[in-house]
């Protein structure tokens, strides 16, 4: 197939640290073209990928101080893309919302993988497009009035994630994402505080949450019980994550993956998450971490969660969040669409609100 894999602009492919949709864009567009496929990435110019490369910028916007317009650069992208869209056999989106507007004004057909989760503004418009064929991350996910059509879980590659049979000495609980209030580090930090256990972060620090960490967080970051480590790289966070005894995930709200709990399942680490949004459908309850209804809760885990077999947690991501299994859906999903595609066209219509 000649496919188009179309990347948000703000993070280059894949991500040096911070960026979950870039990571898995980048394994996505890899892999099909290890499998054969002609594929053609549109992401920033300073990405890196074995596919044919596409940009309108020559770095990620995030680290240009010189953009001040990110949206101009996103609508060039995509009057790119689809101004070639004779070429390709399938478009796949990941710019959420952005490529509605332009995909039924070519015949190629757009697949769109959601990343995040609707608002009150972004729903209008999909809504105004809801034939368009859908992928969700999660079946949390999904919500009403879409078309999906499939769901397919985000997967990374296990060979970039050694495993850690033992966890280091002095042991430490782990939290790694966005320093957000809906991620929950206040939450985290809380636990830590409450058990007496030590506990390493790390994540993106946004300037829309920096008064929330200068408030909430900062006063209880002491570089000893509480560490702060800034935004890690790849083999920062797979250290940190391999070493620790545990992982929390005390989110807030309905996180549509989640990709830092297969990241720490995947070096053996088990993970503690509030059950919102994907965290019962990615932590397999009672074997490879637990799925709390309270933040108490838990703080009571830690200790069981420490009996967990570490290659049991390897284990699970291997069958079931790997690159492979991820783009296996995904090359199913492109054959589907291609197939109703060609009945379309030959004169059979087929009703865009059948899922897969």
């Amino acid at each position: 197939m000649k496919i188009a894999q179309v990347s948000p602009l703000w993070e280059r492919v894949p991500p040096p640290a911070y960026g979950g949709i870039e990571l898995v864009v980048g394994h996505i567009t890899d892999e099909l073209v290890r499998r054969g496929h002609e594929v053609t990435l549109f992401a920033s110019g300073d990405s890196e990928t074995l596919a044919r490369l596409e940009s309108v910028h020559p770095r990620a916007l995030r680290s240009d101080p010189n953009v001040r317009e990110s949206g101009i650069y996103e609508m060039l992208q995509l009057s790119r893309v689809y101004e070639q869209a004779a070429e390709f056999n399938i478009i796949h989106s990941h710019m959420g919302c952005a490529a509605l507007p332009f995909c039924n004004l070519v015949k190629t057909p757009t697949v769109h993988t959601l990343h995040g989760v609707l608002t009150p503004e972004n729903r209008k418009l999909f809504s105004y497009h809801w034939q368009q064929p859908y992928i969700s991350i999660s079946d949390a996910q999904r919500e009403p009035g879409l078309n999906y059509i499939r769901t397919v879980y985000n997967g990374i590659d296990p060979e970039d994630y050694p495993f850690n049979p033992h966890p280091q000495n002095p042991t430490y609980l782990a939290f790694l994402g966005r320093l957000s209030p809906e991620k929950g580090p206040q939450h985290a930090i809380a636990i830590a505080r409450a058990t007496g256990w030590r506990l390493k972060m790390a994540g993106k620090l946004d300037t829309v949450d920096r008064q929330f960490y200068e408030r909430e967080l900062a006063p209880l970051i002491d570089g000893k019980q509480i560490e702060y480590l800034g935004e890690v790289n790849h083999s920062e966070k797979v250290e940190l994550l391999a070493n620790a005894a545990a992982t929390l995930f005390p989110i807030s709200w309905r996180e549509p993956f989640g990709l830092v709990m297969i990241e720490s399942m995947a070096v053996g680490t088990p993970v503690l998450g509030i059950g919102l949004g994907s965290v019962p459908e990615v932590i397999a309850h009672g074997t490879t971490g637990f799925v709390c209804q309270s933040y108490e809760e838990m703080a009571t885990l830690i200790p069981a969660a420490l009996e967990m077999n570490r290659q049991t947690c390897r284990d699970r991501v291997i069958s079931d969040f790997s690159v492979s299994t991820m783009v296996d859906g995904y090359e199913a999903t492109y054959q589907q669409l291609l197939e109703g595609h060609l009945s379309t066209i030959n004169g059979h219509l087929l009703d865009p609100r059948v899922s897969a």
